[in-house]
């Protein structure tokens, strides 16, 4: 604009460029916080609907994370219950050894109440390790760990609920006594009574190992749970990370680009508030 030359009390030329200056420096601070920060949407005024999306994804992001540490938590406590079966599955299995030992003709009266003796201590373990089998503090196989939720997502709905049946020495009828008074008890003092007893300890042995296949089926639900939240959690921060997250080598080419503008523009600006000086030389 030639003729805007000779008005020197506004130099728009100037103005101009200290606009687009500006312009181009608030840009450049904006794609330096993104590489600083790594997101691109690092306020709501970036991108709104970028910005609700993102949190949403990061919300359900962080629920599937701990949901998961959840199905962890309830993976540790089944193996500690897991365990404290199977040392119980070994006593009994060494029990009933003893029973058919007893039961043999070979064997006298010193003899079967030696063994009763041992099946006696091997009981009284029973009962120790079902005590001694905690979690937190908390028994689990003494018929108290009953219909306990987990959450295994990030919905309220997504629970299971676990159950750890008793197996303490009465629940699995392996009550010992000195002689045939007791009902149902297990003696071991005579051939017929050693014969009843290797009756008892396999169905105590059957209904452990029914305990255990309860246990093993709640095993492999967490495991199914794992691996669904693994993958959710993976594509959740796959999508969350393309909406919010920086492009590292676009934002440094776009503040390559600016930077070159910015230059320009303060030659620019030199030359624009050089240009009234101009008016100087119709006084000559």
């Amino acid at each position: 604009m030639a003729a805007d030359l000779t008005r020197i009390a506004a130099n728009i030329g100037a103005m101009q460029n200290i606009n687009n200056l500006s312009d181009i420096s608030k840009r450049i601070a904006e794609h330096q916080m993104r590489l600083a920060t790594g997101k691109r949407i690092n306020t709501p005024g970036e991108d709104p609907a970028g910005y609700l999306l993102a949190k949403g994804l990061e919300a359900r992001g962080r629920g599937l994370s701990v949901a998961l540490d959840n199905v962890g938590n309830a993976q540790n406590i089944l193996d500690v219950a897991e365990s404290g079966y199977s040392n119980i599955m070994d006593l009994l299995q060494t029990a009933k050894e003893k029973a058919t030992q007893a039961a043999d003709g070979s064997l006298g009266t010193t003899q079967r109440n030696a063994i009763h003796d041992q099946i006696e201590a091997l009981v009284t373990e029973i009962d120790e390790i079902v005590s001694a089998t905690t979690f937190n503090g908390r028994g689990l196989i003494d018929g108290t760990f009953s219909a306990v939720d987990f959450q295994t997502g990030e919905l309220e709905s997504e629970t299971m609920a676990v159950t750890l049946q008793n197996v303490d020495s009465a629940v699995l009828n392996v009550v010992l006594a000195s002689d045939q008074s007791t009902a149902n008890a297990i003696n071991l003092q005579t051939q017929a009574s050693a014969n009843d007893a290797i009756g008892v300890l396999s169905v105590a042995i059957d209904g452990l190992a029914d305990r255990m296949k309860d246990v093993g089926e709640y095993k492999v639900r967490l495991q199914s749970k794992e691996a669904a939240l693994t993958n959710s959690i993976v594509n959740t921060e796959g999508v969350r990370s393309r909406i919010e997250d920086a492009d590292f080598a676009k934002e440094q080419m776009e503040v390559m680009k600016l930077q070159v503008l910015q230059q320009t523009s303060l030659t620019s600006l030199t030359q624009a508030n050089s240009a009234p000086q101009l008016v100087l030389s119709m006084f000559r």
